[in-house]
């Protein structure tokens, strides 16, 4: 098979909750374990950083992976989704794995793969530990697919686990109250390994604090420590949070011996691009008009970024957006500006919310604007209405950006 071949099977054949839904979700780790042992359980060779969140922990992977590179280190970094190429996905020092790994990978395990009907993110996530083990990384930064109790990822043993805060998503799966969900997160929670937390809630603290004290894990609330100011190439107005995050980890990592540095911490804070790819958080695109795209797309994360929207000045707003079928649009509409003029569009994916029902929704709320027929005709469209004093956001989802960038 080619590396294209490649990709259609695993993305054809296997269910992908990215695009798929709860369709393709496993409610255990019995495959994730049978997998792992397949591949004589590369995990067991490998130091992680394991990161859960609702909101934040893309972004906080990368920075510590930067972090990381800086200090001289070999480190993989595995998130999701991708945005362009399936090999995002999987990275060492902020190199994709290569086409011929991920295609020889398949190849050798194709059989197993079938005969054990392992989903997407389960294969994916075997196919980074097996990666990252043949090319021998210092540590590995290892973001949570979805929840963290019974996630693909869960199989491993952290030098830190990370949980970055906690907001209403996938709630079909995770539960629905913020408790429930805490939970789920707090299921990367090992025995006797650091645990630190990016958010404090009143309503989540119990719960890590009662599961930390009964693995016995040292825990530590970022936003209850001051570790000084620190800027970041990544723009968005919420990386502050996130930043406090990193920090809080590095000493967490400091404390196990770790030898990180200040100038490593600025360096790798100041060239997360550079040192891993990470796109799609607030990124500029275009100028005359300016051009925004942000993969926010739950409330938590709208609800900063519009609020960094309004910051900005221009005389006109354009809004391309689109979301998914499942997405609670009555939970979020009213973060969204009702004075700016709306390009509605589906992602190409099979998830996509059809766009006449989502500008149906939006009508109902008295919102301006119009069906597209793609993501990038909704673009196009905007730049035709724009002139250089406006401004257009592209978001809704983390679909609606991967077409435009």
């Amino acid at each position: 098979m080619t590396y294209q071949d490649t990709l259609n099977w695993m993305f054809s054949k296997l269910p992908m909750y990215q695009r798929q839904g709860k369709s393709a979700y496993k409610a255990d780790l019995k495959n994730s374990i049978n997998l792992a042992a397949h591949l004589n359980n590369p995990q067991s060779r490998l130091k992680f950083i394991h990161v859960a969140g609702t909101n934040g922990k893309g972004s906080t992977s990368h920075m510590l992976a930067s972090i990381l590179q800086e200090s001289g280190l070999k480190v993989g970094l595995f998130t999701s989704p991708h945005l362009k190429d399936f090999r995002e996905r999987i990275k060492i020092n902020g190199q994709m794995v290569s086409k011929q790994f991920v295609m020889g990978f398949i190849k050798r395990n194709q059989t197993f793969l079938n005969d054990n009907h392992l989903s997407f993110f389960e294969m994916t996530s075997g196919m980074a530990f097996d990666y990252f083990e043949k090319h021998q990384v210092d540590i590995a930064v290892i973001e949570v697919g979805l929840g963290g109790r019974l996630d693909s990822t869960n199989i491993i043993t952290p030098q830190v686990s990370v949980i970055t805060n906690i907001g209403f998503d996938h709630t079909q799966f995770l539960g629905d109250t913020l408790e429930k969900i805490a939970f789920e997160k707090a299921g990367i929670i090992k025995e006797n390994i650091p645990i630190v937390i990016g958010e404090s809630h009143n309503k989540t603290e119990d719960v890590f604090r009662h599961i930390a004290k009964e693995k016995n894990a040292p825990i530590s609330f970022a936003d209850k420590d001051n570790h000084g100011s620190y800027q970041t190439d990544l723009k968005g107005h919420y990386q502050l949070h996130n930043i406090k995050t990193v920090l809080e980890t590095i000493e967490a990592l400091k404390r196990i011996g770790y030898k990180i540095n200040d100038e490593a911490i600025k360096k790798g804070l100041s060239h997360v691009v550079k040192n891993t790819g990470l796109q799609g958080r607030w990124q500029i695109l275009g100028t005359n008009p300016k051009i925004i795209c942000d993969t926010a797309h739950n409330k938590e994360g709208l609800e900063l970024v519009m609020e960094q929207l309004k910051a900005e000045s221009y005389h006109n707003l354009f809004m391309v957006f689109g979301v998914v079928n499942d997405k609670d649009i009555d939970s979020i509409i009213h973060l969204l500006p009702k004075d700016a003029y709306y390009l509605y569009c589906k992602p190409n994916v099979p998830r996509g919310m059809k766009v006449d029902t989502l500008k149906n929704k939006f009508d109902d709320f008295s919102f301006q604007g119009e069906a597209c027929f793609s993501v990038s005709d909704a673009l196009e469209n905007a730049k035709i209405k724009a002139t250089s004093e406006d401004l257009i956001y592209v978001g809704g989802s983390t679909f609606v950006v991967a077409e435009i960038i």
